[in-house]
């Protein structure tokens, strides 16, 4: 049984008359009274007494109607819920972060976005930098926020921003009383580190700075997050030079201090990329917002 014989049977039903009813319907009339033998042979009983003069509905005809309009009812229900369904998911757009994003980018941009696109549903999604280029690989993210710069035939990217850096210490270690720290100073002194895995972009950046100025370093930990690289640092595990994002966090700890080096320490890019099979519609909203402040 099509759902078409149920609308055909309904609307005679409301009719009882196959002429008005294939009007209504727009089809002839033989082929309303075709399709409702079709129907009733299909069933194994008929729905409409006709003669001449009139139609009726017979007994089982009668029997039938109520659960064809709950049918026809429930279809579309289930139809427009869908169609809302799917016009809410375009209307979805779907980023990955790093946490600069939540200081640096997110205050000055998201509040325009969302007032100039009110209907705008934004999905914020804390993730490392792996996480986010196989996200945005698979179509699950629309736009990573990403110290990594990725280019491919699916993937664009634009540049946010370039970040400074700063050295933290234990506000105990001796080099904390220096007024002045030059890189020699750092020879051998015990660094936490980003981890590789999570961080790659930060985690080879100050490995690269040290190897470039020869400054021998000791590897003490890999952190996997930022705040544990913090913390370790207020226990007194360690140094570690972090991305300048991570200064207001720290300007109230007693137990960490941060010092300016002699040599400049490197700038850590910010990008967006985004996918370019996906929502592009929303993602253009979002580029077009961020072109407009960026470099922050």
């Amino acid at each position: 049984m099509e759902l078409r014989h149920l609308r055909y049977f309904v609307t005679v039903a409301e009719e009882l008359n196959f002429s008005k009813a294939a009007q209504k319907l727009f089809t002839a009339q033989p082929s309303l009274s075709q399709q409702i033998k079709c129907l009733e042979d299909e069933l194994g009983f008929h729905l409409f007494h006709r003669t001449k003069r009139k139609v009726e509905l017979t007994q089982e005809g009668n029997y039938l109607l109520p659960y064809a309009y709950a049918t026809l009812e429930q279809v579309e229900k289930a139809i427009d819920k869908t169609r809302l369904a799917a016009k809410a998911q375009k209307n979805v757009l779907r980023i990955g972060f790093v946490p600069v994003a939540e200081s640096k980018v997110f205050p000055y941009l998201l509040p325009m976005l969302r007032f100039e696109n009110p209907d705008l549903k934004l999905s914020l999604q804390s993730m490392d930098a792996i996480e986010q280029y196989h996200a945005l690989e698979n179509g699950e993210l629309d736009i990573a926020i990403i110290r990594e710069k990725i280019a491919t035939s699916a993937i664009s990217n634009h540049l946010i921003l370039k970040e400074k850096m700063i050295f933290l210490l234990p506000e105990q270690h001796a080099l904390s009383k220096a007024e002045q720290i030059t890189l020699e100073m750092l020879n051998h002194i015990s660094l936490i580190i980003p981890s590789e895995t999570h961080a790659p972009t930060l985690h080879s950046t100050i490995r690269n700075f040290f190897h470039t100025h020869h400054i021998q370093i000791n590897y003490i930990q890999h952190a996997a997050n930022i705040l544990f690289n913090i913390n370790s640092v207020s226990m007194g595990l360690g140094c570690a030079i972090l991305p300048d994002y991570v200064r207001p966090i720290v300007k109230n700890n007693k137990s960490i201090v941060v010092r300016e080096l002699t040599t400049e320490l490197p700038l850590l890019d910010l990008y967006a990329c985004y996918n370019k099979r996906n929502n592009q519609m929303n993602i253009a909203k979002f580029m077009d917002e961020l072109k407009k402040r960026s470099p922050f």
